[in-house]
């Protein structure tokens, strides 16, 4: 699967107006409430605190969450916009060029294995080549063992398996 990181860039910018969009509704919801609980308040109590203009109300919480939301919103449309116009991945180096090889020197289970490497850029771990050359474990050891010794592959550790690089 090919990654395409416009499309990536645009889907965060769709999503981001479409957030964008759903927060303003529900301010503007909420500021109506507001604004009709504190009308209602004042109409009908002496005091000058309505429950809406409180330090400590929920109003409050609300608030400081709505205004978080649409920061988060920001970051994501800013995100969406660097991906999309300026975002250049980096180039993936292969080695092309390995190591001249004398093919009448390997046999045809090297042969298979050398190709198999090749064909996966010059590296690949030894658990996919077991998979892929049906050959058991311990035969795609002493392959490998083999190539090893004439200097064409090198395995290295990684974690539980070996990671196998053309020279």
């Amino acid at each position: 699967m090919e990654r395409n990181p416009k499309a990536v860039g645009y889907l965060l910018i769709g999503f981001s107006i479409a957030l964008l969009a759903a927060l303003s509704f529900i301010k503007i919801q909420l500021d109506g409430q507001a604004s009709y609980l504190c009308a209602y308040f004042h109409e009908k109590s002496l005091e000058t605190d309505c429950p809406v203009h409180k330090a400590n109300s929920v109003w409050t919480a609300i608030s400081w969450a709505l205004t978080t939301a649409f920061g988060i919103d920001f970051l994501v449309f800013v995100l969406g916009v660097y991906i999309a116009f300026f975002y250049k991945p980096f180039p993936m180096e292969h080695k092309k060029d390995f190591k001249q090889i004398d093919f009448s020197r390997l046999d045809d289970e090297e042969r298979k294995v050398y190709e198999l490497v090749k064909s996966k850029n010059g590296s690949a771990y030894q658990t996919d080549l077991i998979k892929e050359t049906s050959f058991s474990k311990v035969k795609v050891t002493r392959v490998l063992d083999r190539l090893e010794a004439k200097d064409i592959l090198e395995r290295k550790r990684r974690g539980m398996t070996n990671i196998i690089v053309l020279k």
